[in-house]
């Protein structure tokens, strides 16, 4: 049953908020990334970055760590107000918006208020497919200049609750949850459609590629110090024109 007033839409969302906060206050944390400066949960030292997160790993970024230095764009659905409220609880703002309503306005936004900020979305959503990117995120990136890091999230004992289109991960309590953040990439500024869409594929293989890596240190394969350095040599590896791959 959808709650239909919005103050105790509100109040739901800080009672999850605060259940989660507990939860990961039980985990065992450990992240690893390529570049340091693009660490997330550091103090921002004038570089600032896009951080994409599949929408079914959003709860690990979110309550993972505390970085105020941080704003997301959230969708306008209904949905997207709890989530808004559970930013808002760990001091991340947003702005509403989403590619098929209030996108522009939002990027507008994006742009103009927070050239000191780093940004966090999820690029598979509002409606998925799971864990298919979308093409606005290089576009935001050639137009705020903000390097992209992709990311990646994955506990071995988690809960996956599912939802329309994608589940969600829930790590059990007293697990470890691990993160990688790979190496930056930057769209240049201006970027012309067939550019957009060579980085769409660029992005997308460092973000499959990632998660590889991160269920390979959850089951022990390798360790997080391995996986950061494998994932540095693929970045390097990766063809400058995708356009073979996009016509595949």
């Amino acid at each position: 049953m959808r709650i239909r007033s919005h103050q105790l839409n509100i109040a739901a969302a800080w009672l999850l908020s605060c259940g989660f906060k507990l939860l990961f206050a039980t985990l065992r944390i450990r992240f690893f990334c390529v570049d340091e400066a693009a660490r997330p949960y550091s103090q921002a030292d004038g570089q600032f970055f896009i951080y994409p997160i599949w929408h079914d790993s959003m709860a690990a970024p979110i309550f993972g760590g505390r970085q105020s230095s941080m704003v997301a764009l959230v969708g306008t659905h209904t949905d997207g107000t709890y989530v808004s409220t559970i930013l808002q609880s760990v001091g991340i703002g947003s702005v509403r918006g989403s590619s098929s309503r209030g996108g522009s306005q939002a990027l507008r936004q994006l742009v103009a208020d927070t050239r000191d900020l780093h940004l966090v979305l999820t690029p598979d959503g509002p409606r998925g497919p799971r864990r298919q990117l979308k093409p606005g995120l290089a576009f935001m990136a050639s137009r705020t200049g903000k390097p992209i890091i992709p990311t990646a999230f994955a506990s071995r004992h988690a809960w996956y609750l599912q939802g329309r289109w994608t589940d969600l991960m829930i790590p059990k309590p007293f697990s470890t949850l691990y993160g990688l953040a790979g190496e930056p990439i930057r769209v240049p500024p201006k970027a012309s459609k067939e550019e957009l869409e060579r980085f769409t594929c660029q992005i997308q293989s460092a973000m499959d590629r990632l998660d590889e890596l991160v269920r390979q240190v959850v089951s022990g394969q390798l360790d997080g110090e391995t996986a950061i350095a494998l994932a540095a040599s693929s970045s390097a590896a990766e063809p400058a024109d995708n356009t073979e791959r996009i016509a595949a």
